[in-house]
């Protein structure tokens, strides 16, 4: 298994995300995504516009967001 970025880039970040459905809503100090699911209900995601993303702060996007850990690096190695 791959291992957790430290530093990940946004654009990587962002491509990963929009792999696992979100689309982007807003861009401002903070990203804004939103994914619409199977069922009708919508998942949000909001992080921050750096240029790099701490390893933390990415942890709690996607627990927030309901993604596993093995999900996202399989999109963000992809």
């Amino acid at each position: 298994m791959p291992k957790f970025p430290v530093d990940a880039p946004k654009g990587k970040v962002i491509k990963a995300l929009e792999r696992l459905g979100f689309h982007m809503v807003r861009k401002g100090n903070h990203i804004a995504m939103l994914r619409q699911n199977e069922d009708g209900t919508d998942t949000p995601l909001t992080m921050p516009n750096h240029r790099t993303i701490k390893s933390s702060t990415l942890r709690t996007i996607l627990s927030q967001s309901g993604i596993s850990r093995d999900d996202f690096l399989e999109a963000y190695e992809g």
